[in-house]
């Protein structure tokens, strides 16, 4: 087995039926802005940006909404960084989504809580205190 010199993720769409709804919900339970990607020539695909940089640890994703692409109930979760977890999770209820696990404690590796977004996505919210 070769020894990867990269993260082997490299980038993430998270899946939605109204993008105007979830676009508000990841920037109110984040607090962060999201940065319009559309393609003016693709009406079947709107697209809303992660904010990233490519020279910090992680990886960069979007909000899609895709033309014969159904929104939630896939098996593969995404871990957002937080610096306190139970702050954004604190926000997920107002912002319209549901807490499906609170913050809970994985030891040396910090904390993670288990949460849906308004489009029926769960993901994972992940911090060290």
């Amino acid at each position: 087995m070769a020894n990867l010199k990269f993260n082997p993720v490299v980038w993430f769409e998270i899946y939605v039926e109204d993008i105007d709804r979830a676009t508000r919900f990841y920037e109110n339970v984040l607090s962060i802005r999201l940065e319009d990607a559309s393609d003016p020539t693709n009406e079947e695909t709107q697209m809303r940006f992660f904010p990233g940089n490519m020279e910090w640890h992680g990886t960069g994703g979007a909000l899609v909404k895709m033309k014969g692409v159904k929104a939630g109930g896939g098996n593969v979760l995404v871990y957002f960084a937080c610096e306190d977890c139970g702050v954004e999770e604190g926000r997920v209820e107002a912002a319209g989504g549901k807490i499906i696990q609170p913050k809970t404690s994985i030891g040396e590796h910090g904390f993670c809580a288990i949460v849906q977004d308004t489009e029926g996505n769960v993901f994972g919210l992940h911090s060290m205190k």
